[in-house]
């Protein structure tokens, strides 16, 4: 009969520690109230379940509040603690700076708020540790999670990912969950390609991996949203977007690297067909909406409800032109530019009149009705407006765009 191990006895910290397999980064920015008990819990569940030896970093990226002090406490308290001092802000940048400097065979990292369960890490990085995959993600995204958070978070992760997938082509389910690990000799080779240093830091470091061909696995998580969150969506999105397009216009000009050093290489991304414009598009709609809906929340105090849709629709419209010239339709360069944007700025009326008669509509049916009754009938007009903005762009405005792509399989 098999017994259970035992866990190993306290190492004395007199002593000198091996070399860790395991070093888990946990990068925190003015975290003095989750810090203590995130790095204990970790260490705990480390100590009885990790078989080899580890080493926990604390990356404290720029904090201005007590959370220097209960890092310094914390790495003198546990054993195999250490923590690293960054005067610049940025997950990324605390990431590269840590595992840069790590002398494990495996880097991971994980949230402060501890929203993903632990039982998860054994299973992320055993692949790494037995030489079966290159890097490992937690997905919330796939069968076999569980996930508890709000319907804004639930809608904003879907689309991101989903708009991922329709422009990059990308395989990985959920690019955002933090809790990820690369095998050190893998992060040596891709850390110097990466040039985010915040939180689009874990997205390109993922794209430019799968475009090598490396080996990627993913473990579906239990996770529970953190209430108190300190992620700013409205900012973190666009600067999701821009490194988004910066991306598409790397692999655009074949500027991004897509042989890394010891890896297999990746196959050719064929041109998109018809169904691959639409999910594409769908895609691109979906972040289009979020951001309408985002910058109407801000705009409508100041300017009201009809004025605050039609300048967030304004800037949506160009966005989501240059978008669906790009990703949806595969046009490149800036030939016809300015034809295209004119002939997007002419599917404007039709998205104004659907989405100002709307708000009209539920503002004489419901007088008084908030922004809680308004994001809704937003999305829906919006959903009609896309439709004619899809024909028009693909039978009009980007005529060229059918004629690139007619020949693949849809």
């Amino acid at each position: 009969m098999r017994t259970a191990r035992r866990p190993a006895p306290p190492l004395d910290p007199r002593l000198p520690r091996p070399e860790p397999v395991l070093e888990v980064v946990v990068p925190v920015h003015n975290e003095e109230h989750d810090l203590e008990p995130c790095v204990r819990r970790l260490h705990a569940h480390l100590a009885e379940t990790f078989p080899y030896p580890f080493r926990i970093t604390v990356a404290d990226n720029a904090s201005t509040d007590r959370t220097p002090w209960i890092a310094a406490r914390l790495a003198g308290e546990l054993p195999g603690t250490q923590w690293v001092r960054l005067e610049e802000k940025g997950r990324g940048r605390a990431l590269h700076t840590a595992w840069s400097r790590s002398p494990a065979a495996v880097l991971a990292y994980l949230d402060v708020d501890l929203s993903t369960d632990l039982a998860a890490l054994l299973p992320l990085v055993a692949p790494l540790i037995s030489g079966h995959s290159d890097l490992a993600i937690g997905t919330r995204l796939a069968r076999g999670s569980r996930v508890v958070r709000g319907p804004k978070r639930e809608i904003i992760s879907r689309c991101y990912n989903g708009l991922l997938r329709g422009t990059l082509s990308v395989g990985f389910t959920d690019a955002q969950c933090g809790f990820k690990a690369v095998r050190a000799e893998v992060a040596e080779r891709l850390l110097p390609l990466v040039q985010d240093r915040e939180w689009f830091f874990d997205t390109e470091l993922l794209v430019i991996a799968e475009r090598a061909g490396l080996r990627i696995h993913e473990v579906p998580v239990d996770w529970v949203d953190d209430p108190d969150s300190r992620v700013d969506l409205l900012p973190t999105a666009l600067a999701d977007l821009r490194g988004m397009a910066r991306l598409g216009r790397a692999l655009a000009r074949g500027r991004l690297p897509l042989a890394v050093p010891g890896s297999a290489g990746a196959a050719p991304v064929p041109p998109p067909g018809r169904l691959a414009q639409l999910l594409r598009f769908a895609a691109v709609g979906a972040a289009g909406t979020l951001l309408h809906l985002a910058l109407y929340v801000l705009l409508r105090p100041a300017a009201g409800a009809q004025t605050g849709n039609a300048l967030a629709l304004l800037l949506c419209t160009v966005l989501n032109t240059a978008a669906n010239r790009r990703f949806t339709f595969g046009v490149r360069g800036r030939a016809g530019l300015p034809a295209h944007h004119l002939g997007g700025l002419l599917a404007l009326p039709a998205g104004l009149a659907l989405t100002g008669a709307a708000l009209a509509v539920l503002h004489r049916t419901v007088p008084g009705a908030g922004p809680g009754a308004e994001l809704p009938v937003l999305v829906a007009a919006n959903l009609a407006a896309a439709l004619l903005r899809f024909h028009l762009l693909r039978a009009w405005v980007l005529p060229g765009s059918r004629r690139t792509t007619g020949t693949s399989a849809s």
